[in-house]
């Protein structure tokens, strides 16, 4: 990357404080997950560095909170312009080091620069109420900043952490400090640090510090931090929410899933197996809201898995930089190999493999598994890969029992009839119901989280939820004068 480039070199094996500087533990390899390439190398946080951060944060926090609305609202604004100008550049490092295809990473850039417009709003939205009371004064509640965020990010969605998290609270008057991914830390945290102080953050506000447990763990433990915010697995989201709840800090988190698209009688084959295999193979299957399990009515059942496998064979696999394919590399080994084995594991349990398969090297083609179990691994796992495994159902009732087996919680779509696909959306428990639609969908003003498995039900998104997340109610009362006391 070009020094005269927007994210420049000044980035290489530093941490983000408010300036680049070295972090305390040794900085490792970027690594391009299509060929093994090094694209540079970044600095880690150790529990030193996320301390000192911390303190920093507050300190900044407190004269943040007191900057005249229309001043944060411009810098929120200022972001979104930048991330339009810089689209090009933000969008190859994207491709590169998470492994998505140019279609995605344009798309995550322009939702990153709308999330900044719908936060630029936040400043200024009303954050209080005037409360009845039974005493001669004014009742008041008023939504005051949290303070100091966390937020540990993923690294499917590298802008993503400061989409529903981080920009809503720097809006709100929080400072927020930001564990990435490291296997995406120059698109999902250089290109943000670069981005808010081109923008006017003030210095202090957004700090990144990309390393491993020790720097995770710190960024909960820290005395400063009062809300966390994590996206991620299940498994790491109940430890992050067990030390979060030790230590008395609120907490959200934003899981797994293993998302189900029904397909009820009647609906168009077509047009169906379309959605189901945008569901499962978008980004290699590496969403949480990708389509797990796809349940097709009986009637339909044997077209569908045809016209999906077929589907699945013409999607062109490749180095999305240099290709132009439909689906990119697996983001490193260890998933690769969890992934083929869930596959491998999945045939022995009965399952027929329809299209696909193990592949080789840093690519997993699509995959079509039909007649599968409900106990078979690949319907019972989150596969996160493009593996779409298919089953049958009979009744709505059936098809609601099917979903709501599962112990994730996150997004059902349903396709067909929209009567029909009411009465259903009525019977699952889900965080998100699309009706003709896939499971995979996002917006800058909604709500979003799950239930069950998929999180703690918290929720990010429009103006209330933001609000709810990210300040907190504090009780104010006023009198014209001192108030008489028996004492």
């Amino acid at each position: 990357m070009s020094e005269n480039s927007f994210l420049g070199t000044q980035w290489h094996e530093k941490i983000f404080t408010g300036t680049w500087t070295n972090g305390a533990d040794e900085s490792y390899d970027v690594i391009e997950p299509a060929t093994g390439e090094t694209l540079g190398r970044m600095g880690a946080a150790n529990a030193e560095d996320v301390n000192t951060a911390a303190t920093r944060a507050a300190a900044a926090q407190k004269e943040w909170a007191k900057t005249p609305p229309a001043e944060r609202a411009a810098v929120l604004r200022r972001a979104g312009a930048l991330w339009a100008e810089h689209a090009e550049e933000l969008s190859d490092w994207i491709v590169r080091e998470s492994g998505g295809i140019p279609a995605k990473a344009g798309l995550e850039v322009s939702s990153a620069e709308q999330i900044c417009y719908e936060s630029s709003a936040l400043p200024s939205h009303p954050k209080g109420q005037v409360l009845t009371s039974n005493e001669p004064r004014w009742s008041f509640a008023r939504r005051v900043p949290a303070g100091v965020v966390s937020v540990i990010a993923p690294f499917n969605f590298p802008p993503h952490p400061l989409h529903p998290f981080g920009r809503p609270a720097l809006a709100l008057g929080n400072a927020v400090l930001l564990k990435p991914d490291p296997r995406t830390a120059v698109c999902g945290g250089v290109s943000l640090a670069r981005i808010f102080a081109e923008a006017g953050l003030p210095e202090g506000l957004l700090q990144v510090l990309p390393g491993g447990r020790e720097a995770g763990e710190a960024v909960v433990a820290a005395p400063e931090v009062s809300v966390i915010s994590f996206t991620g697995s299940t498994a790491a989201g109940r430890k992050v929410g067990e030390a979060a709840g030790r230590l008395l800090k609120r907490c959200h988190l934003e899981l797994g899933g293993n998302n189900a698209l029904v397909v009820l009688p009647g609906a168009e084959v077509g047009p169906a197996t379309s959605a189901g295999a945008f569901g499962s193979f978008m980004h290699q299957g590496q969403i949480c809201m990708t389509t797990g399990r796809h349940l097709v009515h009986d009637s339909i059942y044997d077209e569908y898995v045809e016209q999906l496998a077929e589907r699945a064979r013409n999607l062109p696999v490749g180095n999305p930089a240099t290709e132009e394919v439909a689906l990119g590399p697996i983001i490193d080994d260890k998933q690769r190999t969890n992934i083929r084995d869930i596959i491998d594991k999945s045939q022995a349990d009965g399952a027929r493999l329809v299209a696909g398969g193990t592949g080789e090297g840093a690519f997993v083609p699509p995959t079509v598994l039909a007649d599968l179990s409900p106990s078979n691994p690949a319907w019972t796992q989150e596969i996160f890969g493009p593996v779409a495994p298919v089953s049958r159902f009979s009744t709505l009732e059936e098809a609601a029992e099917l979903v709501n087996a599962s112990e994730y919680g996150l997004s059902v779509g349903i396709l067909g009839d929209v009567g029909m696909a009411i009465e259903l959306a009525d019977l699952v428990d889900s965080g998100k119901v699309h009706i003709n639609e896939q499971t995979v969908s996002d917006e800058a003003n909604v709500p979003f989280g799950g239930t069950k498995d998929s999180g703690n039900g918290s929720r990010f998104g429009g103006a209330e939820a933001n609000i709810e997340a990210f300040t907190e109610t504090q009780w104010v009362t006023m009198r014209s004068q001192i108030a008489p006391y028996p004492f």
